[in-house]
């Protein structure tokens, strides 16, 4: 019996070592500045229920509007947030941080006497 230790053997039986010249090297780099533009330009999706209900109440959301809005989804998922309740004005939008899509919206009429369930934080946007 041979109680050697066998050093340098293939983890996997049956493949054997790489070949010199085998391992791929990458062609290009990718710079943080390049990386933190594509995480920038994550841009938030509305669900159907959403556009249906902005539709319903003639809300029109500007640029100015819709980088805010991107701004405070930013600020709760930072603070850990899953789903949020975002005030803006006299709007109101659920939104799911996770995977930034807007879930519902409600106006200044309808906000009186409304209980909003199923969120974990609280963003108020002001001018």
């Amino acid at each position: 019996m041979d109680h050697r230790i066998l050093y340098r053997q293939p983890l996997i039986p049956g493949v054997g070592k790489a070949k010199p010249g085998s391992i791929s090297q990458p062609t290009g780099q990718i710079s943080g500045d390049s990386f933190q533009k594509i995480l920038d330009q994550k841009s938030l999706k509305f669900s159907s229920h959403a556009l249906q209900r902005l539709a319903q109440r003639n809300i029109s959301l500007g640029e100015a509007e819709l980088g805010k809005l991107n701004d405070a989804v930013d600020k709760a998922g930072r603070k850990g947030s899953k789903e949020s309740l975002i005030l803006m004005k006299d709007l109101a939008l659920v939104v799911s941080v996770k995977n930034r899509t807007v879930i519902t919206a409600v106006d200044g009429k309808a906000l009186k006497d409304n209980v909003f369930t199923n969120i974990d934080s609280a963003v108020v946007i002001t001018e």
